[in-house]
């Protein structure tokens, strides 16, 4: 797996691109919190917690408002692995997939350990981040998957049939590796997701979210992103219940004013195409940021993914400015989300100058190990 050579980086392209990364993971966690009080609940059923207008803004989930749940960790330990395979190919080893599965298992410590083992070295700092000791709901296909040290491949994918949408929910880093071609994002993203969830609609439906978020990383419109998405697709094999989907959420966009029943009809049974489909759709309608992530949450279904994967699309879109201030400020996990996106924005931006030919910084290297 390669990549292409990346955009030239003048200082306007930085500072759009951190934006868009900042974006992108606090879009995704404030969307995760959003939706973790009433994951699972009825529509109706949410309506009679929260009144007549449903989800309008934070409630208390894991004992506090704004907490996440897994999705916002597992999108986290993908950020530490992509910029964990940059730092491992000044050694002359280039296998993103093996990087990633190496961070995934980290976080599958933090499900098992009561905190940090400071005798692991090659952990890196994200992995020695106390909060992310929590249990939030995991399923049990990520347990299952990451339960030991065998990487699940495509050919040989982990829990092949699993089809929820978890492993879409972490992929929207993939689609901020704005340097390759959408192609091999899409294939990264397939890759990874085979690690937990094998079932063919589950690893395409993380393809063709990261393509999504790539194209918007990269300026693109939603509905543009979207119709790259369904032409690269359309070359892979059982391809068509995604991209049925992704079909069906545009055609929703044009039927009147959104309500909670069509996302709802979007998402079907919570499998990964129908949740990704409704983050696109909320994506697509929303008034505003507020609208479309309170819409994408406001549903009978798996509302901490799709708000997750909501906020993902909305991010990459909008940048860090778009989100409300008043859910940002009280999010779970902030400081570390930010300075994991800025750690990724100069890693992709400025990687060359912390570690290559010229010299390394030791203290990226110790942020990054090269080891584990």
């Amino acid at each position: 797996m390669g990549a292409t050579a990346g955009p030239v980086w003048g200082r306007r392209e930085q500072q759009d691109f951190r934006s868009r990364v900042r974006g992108t993971l606090l879009g995704v966690a404030v969307g995760d919190a959003l939706g973790a009080p009433v994951d699972g609940a009825t529509a109706d059923g949410t309506r009679e917690a929260r009144g007549a207008g449903g989800v309008a803004g934070l409630a208390p989930a894991y004992g506090r408002r704004g907490a996440v749940t897994h999705h916002t960790q597992l999108t986290l330990f993908s950020v530490d692995g992509l910029i964990r395979a940059q730092v491992r190919r000044d050694t002359g080893a280039w296998h993103p997939p093996t990087d990633l599965h190496r961070a995934y298992l980290r976080w599958a410590t933090t499900q098992r350990d009561w905190g940090p083992d400071e005798r692991r070295k090659d952990d890196g700092w994200l992995a020695r981040e106390e909060w992310l000791y929590a249990r939030r709901g995991p399923a049990r296909a990520l347990l299952v998957g990451l339960g030991d040290e065998i990487m699940g491949t495509p050919a040989a994918p982990k829990n092949p049939g699993e089809a929820g949408p978890e492993a879409a929910a972490r992929s929207a880093p993939f689609g901020l590796l704005v340097g390759w071609e959408p192609q091999l994002v899409a294939q990264l993203a397939v890759e990874c997701a085979a690690q937990t969830h094998g079932h063919p609609v589950a690893c395409l439906a993380a393809g063709a979210y990261a393509v999504v978020v790539h194209a918007l990383a990269r300026g693109e419109s939603l509905d543009a992103a979207v119709q790259q998405a369904l032409a690269l697709l359309a070359v892979w094999p059982g391809h068509q219940p995604v991209s049925d989907a992704l079909q069906h959420a545009l055609g929703a966009v044009r039927q009147g004013m959104p309500t909670p029943e069509r996302v709802t009809e979007l998402i079907g049974a919570g499998s990964a195409e129908g949740v990704v489909a409704a983050a696109v759709y909320c994506a697509l309608v929303g008034e505003d940021v507020r609208h479309g992530l309170c819409l994408a949450v406001d549903h009978d279904g798996p509302s901490a993914a799709a708000g997750a994967l909501t906020g993902g699309l909305l991010g990459a879109l909008h940048g860090e400015t778009a989100l409300p201030p008043a859910w940002l400020a009280e999010l779970e996990g902030r400081p570390t989300i930010l300075e994991l996106a800025d750690d990724f924005a100069m890693e992709m931006t400025q990687g060359p100058a912390l570690h290559g030919p010229a010299g390394s910084s030791p203290a990226w290297l110790a942020r990054y190990p090269r080891g584990g």
